[in-house]
């Protein structure tokens, strides 16, 4: 089969190499998954770094998320077990933890509805507990992780608040539904979101950027309003003034998403119910805004590597259906 490999860190454009190796063999508790579909996530970018807090042992595939088909037919979403990921023909992934894939998303849909949506319905309503009429500001909106929380936020019946950078992105997070949308590239974002919310700030503020975006933050928190911190996409981790948190009255929230895989299965399945749910009657769609074939995929994974795409770009393997 083929299957993108990763022999040394680096840049991915420059590290990741299409070649002809064997099939993956399923361990114990495993299953052999065709790849329909497999969405890029920035822990793919991170890993080509040598960034990222897992390590697999090199070479390895990247391609954190998948929509699969079983030996018996079944279309299913899965994480895939490292070094044996998703850019490739065929992966493996641990049986246990097989979601099955809504019938009213694509491949490529499917496979996108999971890490990024999961993450969002976790720190939105897990971990923030967002409530209906509340003002949710997503950072980086346009992208993958962010357009999930925009979506997940308007379905919640929160008003919402988009930055982006750069007027593309910005008319992409007018049409997920942003209430309000902010272009860093143009505007003083405190500024504006202090005016759109007449002072008073936002009660739930979802930060996968760090840096910048995350003191911007700082300002904006509404009283007892709630950071959640699920990335660092502008490769700068914050350090807490743990006294300004307590003089505004506001919570820091780190969410791990992975740990609730050991740690709280459960969850995941009952996330995955309301997640299907949602996409059943249209209040979810995941954002696809490219599909690219195999040979596309390094390409792809340094653009979102440099921050220039919105969405999700899909891979799929020759023969598949997105």
């Amino acid at each position: 089969m083929q299957a993108w490999q990763v022999h040394e860190n680096g840049e991915p454009s420059e590290v990741m190499r299409l070649a002809e190796v064997a099939r993956p063999v399923p361990g114990d508790g495993q299953v052999l998954l065709k790849v329909r579909a497999a969405n890029i996530n920035f822990p793919d970018v991170l890993m080509c770094r040598g960034h990222y807090q897992v390590r697999p042992p090199l070479p390895f595939t990247p391609g954190v998320e998948i929509c699969g088909e079983t030996e018996d037919g079944r279309r299913v979403i899965a994480n895939p077990a490292l070094p044996y990921g998703g850019f490739a023909e065929y992966a493996v992934a641990d049986a246990a933890a097989l979601l099955s894939a809504p019938d009213s998303l694509d491949d490529a849909e499917a496979a996108a509805l999971h890490i990024g949506y999961q993450t969002g319905w976790f720190g939105l309503h897990r971990r923030a507990r967002l409530e209906a009429g509340e003002t949710l500001l997503v950072h980086a909106a346009a992208g993958g992780v962010g357009s999930a929380a925009v979506q997940l936020g308007k379905a919640a019946g929160a008003t919402v608040i988009g930055v982006v950078g750069g007027a593309e992105k910005a008319a992409v997070a007018r049409e997920l539904g942003c209430d309000v949308v902010v272009d860093r590239r143009s505007e003083d974002v405190v500024a504006a979101v202090k005016e759109a919310t007449g002072g008073r700030g936002a009660d739930v503020i979802y930060d996968p950027v760090g840096g910048e975006a995350y003191t911007q933050s700082t300002k904006v928190v509404a009283f007892e309003g709630r950071i959640v911190v699920v990335g660092f996409a502008s490769g700068t981790i914050p350090s807490p003034g743990l006294n300004h948190a307590l003089v505004k009255n506001y919570a820091i929230l780190g969410l791990h998403w992975g740990l609730y895989n050991t740690k709280n299965p459960k969850l995941v399945q009952h996330c995955h119910e309301q997640l299907t749910e949602l996409a059943a009657r249209g209040a979810i769609k995941p954002l696809i805004s490219e599909r690219v074939p195999l040979a596309g995929a390094a390409d792809a994974v340094q653009r979102l590597g440099d921050g220039v795409t919105t969405g999700r770009i899909a891979v799929v393997p020759t023969g598949a259906q997105a």
